[in-house]
């Protein structure tokens, strides 16, 4: 989608602090951290949602949750982290393309996470 904000950025057209990139998926820092690790994983290709993906998008699924764990040690969660992937409107989704947030930092999170 030419407007997409997460297209833009995965197009080039928007920069972003990289964690990581390959042909169809990349990886970088949010710019308003709620910990001080605090990644976004998405697919280069537009997907609006985890509710859309389809049986197609298994390949790059299982490669962005193999690729968490590892971008999480790099960025200091040595002790373990949280992922949240916000759905749909009743799921607090703010941008409309799949992505998953990587959370954490050297203290234990608190339960639930507020902006």
């Amino acid at each position: 989608m030419d407007d997409c904000i997460f297209c833009r950025i995965a197009r080039g057209e928007i920069p972003a602090r990289k964690a990581y990139e390959d042909e169809e998926i990349l990886a970088f820092h949010d710019i308003r951290p709620l910990t001080p690790a605090h990644i976004l994983v998405i697919p280069k290709r537009h997907v609006p949602s985890l509710a859309e993906c389809t049986v197609e998008d298994a390949g790059v699924l299982g490669r962005m949750m193999v690729l968490l764990p590892k971008l999480a040690r790099e960025n200091g969660c040595d002790q373990g982290f949280r992922t949240i992937i916000n759905t749909g409107p009743v799921g607090l989704q703010e941008v409309y393309h799949l992505h998953i947030h990587i959370l954490g930092g050297p203290d234990p999170l608190p339960p639930m996470l507020k902006r």
